[in-house]
């Protein structure tokens, strides 16, 4: 048991769409992500997933609509809704979610990772 800093864990990469883990509870994962650019569609056919925006402005799209997260914001997206998240700038995220969770759900392309690295 130790406090996390979450700034100095953002301090400590600099890529876009590649999560780190920072935390583990539950069988649950904390990530820190930073965002820039647009990410692809994709759903979780199985996990919610929880987006906290600690700098930035993050929008996600959805299909029939855009939502703008703020800084100290949070959205939950429930499973099996198709989403794309897009960082006009850059934006630095916290994720919650099952360990399971792979970061483009149902689909494998170029922002896929499946092995995380813990910071």
């Amino acid at each position: 048991m130790q406090p996390v800093n979450i700034k100095e864990k953002f301090s400590l990469f600099n890529d876009y769409f590649n999560p780190r883990i920072i935390g583990e509870l539950n069988g649950q994962h904390v990530k820190a992500a930073k965002l820039k650019g647009e990410f692809a569609w994709h759903k979780h056919e199985n996990e919610d997933e929880l987006f906290f925006v600690v700098h930035g402005l993050l929008k996600i799209e959805f299909m029939d609509k855009t939502i703008e997260i703020n800084e100290g914001e949070f959205i939950i997206v429930p499973k099996g809704v198709e989403h794309k998240p897009v960082a006009n700038e850059e934006v630095h995220v916290l994720l919650f979610e099952p360990a399971t969770t792979l970061n483009t759900g149902n689909v494998t392309n170029k922002f896929t990772k499946e092995k995380l690295e813990t910071i």
